[in-house]
């Protein structure tokens, strides 16, 4: 590998051992043989090339949200069942992600002192919603049009945000795959005007459209 893999490599373990806050450039060039001025050359600066690393840390994590149980093919996108599926996904995956998710958490939660590293994965966001809204809808990532990105992509982040919270507050008590499909289920029950919430169409396995 040249520098630039070495320091890329070099951040994602600094991140995984010490978080944002505490990693400095000179941990960086320690773990990864390299030296200061590669960073700089390399990614502009340590926040640029700590985002970098924490992107690549989360797409790693996110190549399980797409797989189907064994011997099964994954459920239609769109579907209630692809909903939940994907949920589960997520879901189990989250022991083994752990470290990552606190990396979020820590972003969340010392803002302030991650100004320049916040901004930018700000400007990372708008990936991530289009990954979120290719699992769930079934539609190419290429071919995504921008409105199902800020809406459905929207969406999608902002329950995965909720879950993780929950998850790392308290992994029994979080809410399960299964109890958000039913929720969601319900919501669009009474969205298309069923009144028990109970849902129709869409609870029989069609789209999550009502």
């Amino acid at each position: 590998m040249g520098h630039r893999e070495d320091l890329l490599e070099g951040a994602k373990r600094c991140l995984l051992e010490k978080g944002f806050v505490r990693t400095t450039a000179r941990d960086i060039v320690k773990e990864s043989g390299t030296n200061l001025a590669s960073i700089g050359y390399h990614y502009g600066s340590k926040d640029a090339l700590l985002v970098e690393a924490f992107v690549a840390l989360v797409d790693k994590a996110g190549d399980s949200f797409d797989e189907a149980p064994a011997g099964e093919t994954a459920a239609k996108g769109g579907s209630l069942e692809r909903f939940e599926e994907v949920w589960s996904n997520i879901l189990r995956g989250f022991p083994a992600s752990r470290p990552i998710w606190m990396l979020t958490f820590e972003v969340i939660t010392q803002g302030e002192r991650l100004a320049g590293v916040r901004e930018l994965l700000v400007k990372a966001q708008r990936e991530g919603r289009s990954g979120l809204a290719a699992l769930f809808t079934g539609i190419e990532e290429s071919a995504i049009p921008d409105d199902v990105v800020e809406t459905e992509g929207r969406f999608y982040t902002t329950l995965l945000n909720g879950l993780m919270v929950q998850w790392l507050f308290d992994p029994e008590s979080a809410t399960t795959a299964e109890q958000l499909t039913e929720g969601m289920r319900r919501v669009l029950g009474r969205a298309s005007g069923d009144s028990s919430g109970a849902g129709s169409g869409a609870g029989a396995g069609g789209g999550l459209q009502p």
